[in-house]
């Protein structure tokens, strides 16, 4: 298999790495992270205005008709630069699955503004209830032509900011996606954080009313939508994992280069060498996983498994990776005006997030077990 990138899809990851690069700065993301929405409105209306919101919609709809593979390529970038803002809960989480399964009305009633970088989305796939995206406790009850949804999610990315969220509950008969207004009546947001500072928020839904027209696709069949979308969201966070710890083994391989010990740089050192080796080890572990599990969604090819050995990797290997970095810089890895420590408070986030390394190798298992019978 060929895993080189097109001319085209170099070029798009140098522009992405070129706007990060002039709007993510360090000086900026101290007002970020300060302020409430933990949203850079001024980096998001770039990437907007270069179109690399839409990569992967339909140009219908204002997108480039591009692929998931192009907006991993974006994805890669922002954890590289630890941008906050709501690209996976918007384009991945939100906006792949009205693509995908919903109406014509659907889409361009959302994905317009989306493309103009006028609207976020997301999705709510995590719940206390239950530990299996695919099997929520959230409740969905036919109410004549509408719908009426009870349940708590939590952990819900970009709820304060998007103009729906994509909700997957329980019905009758089956598993439904409804696209709820988190300003409706019935809806409570109560702001959590994250271990990055990334403010998310828990989702109670008490009779929340849901019309027809934000039902996305049959409300009895949604269960292999909403398995597709859980895969896509694993592989959405291996691709910012990527960015990130590589982006922090960069950055230890230039500190080593520099910092002095006995008249040397510590990098000359063998234990120093033979950690950061490690690291880079897992690094590429990262990269050869996840650009499969993405290739393969791309393809529209069978990816659970894949994309839950993806998520092993970003999980174990992330957090290794950005344990050792934080160790090779010593104390100046946790001072808060050096860039190092983003980078281990995502990584950390990314991989508990939709199960850490232990849980995907007993869905792995559970899946291997399945294809015996």
């Amino acid at each position: 298999m060929d895993f080189a990138f097109s001319l085209e899809q170099d070029a798009l990851r140098d522009l992405a790495h070129k706007i990060l690069s002039d709007h993510v700065t360090q000086e900026r993301l101290k007002v970020v992270e300060a302020s409430h929405e933990w949203f850079d409105r001024e980096a998001w209306a770039a990437l907007a205005e270069a179109k690399l919101i839409g990569v992967p919609f339909r140009d219908d709809v204002g997108g480039s008709g591009l692929s998931f593979v192009e907006a991993a390529v974006v994805l890669e970038q922002i954890g590289r630069h630890v941008a906050p803002i709501p690209y996976l809960a918007t384009v991945v989480l939100g906006g792949m699955p009205v693509e995908r399964f919903g109406s014509d009305q659907q889409r361009r009633r959302l994905l317009l503004p989306v493309c103009a970088g006028e609207t976020v989305l997301s999705a709510a796939l995590v719940e206390e209830a239950s530990d299996d995206p695919l099997a929520p406790a959230t409740t969905a009850t036919a109410d004549g032509g509408a719908w009426r949804l009870d349940g708590v999610k939590t952990c819900v990315p970009a709820a304060h900011l998007a103009e729906r969220v994509l909700v997957p509950a329980r019905t009758s008969d089956g598993v439904g996606l409804f696209l709820v207004d988190p300003r409706a009546k019935g809806v409570e947001l109560e702001r959590q954080k994250a271990t990055s500072g990334e403010r998310l928020s828990r989702m109670v839904l008490s009779s929340v009313r849901v019309e027809a027209g934000d039902v996305l696709g049959d409300p009895a069949a949604g269960r292999d939508a909403l398995a597709w979308t859980v895969d896509c969201a694993l592989a959405g966070l291996c691709a910012m994992e990527l960015g990130v710890a590589a982006e922090a083994v960069r950055l230890t391989a230039e500190y080593t280069t520099k910092r002095e010990q006995f008249g040397k740089p510590i990098a000359s050192f063998q234990a120093v060498g033979q950690r950061a080796a490690d690291a880079y080890i897992d690094v590429e572990a990262i990269r050869l996983a996840t650009w499969q599990a993405v290739w393969r969604i791309a393809e529209d090819l069978p990816a659970t498994e894949e994309a839950r050995i993806a998520k092993f990797w970003a999980a174990e290997g992330g957090h290794r990776a950005t344990y050792a970095a934080q160790h090779l810089h010593g104390g100046i890895g946790v001072d808060v005006d050096y860039p190092l420590h983003r980078y281990y408070t995502w990584s950390k986030q990314i991989e508990l997030t939709l199960g850490a390394a232990k849980p995907q190798l007993v869905r792995i298992g559970e899946l291997m077990a399945e294809q015996e019978v």
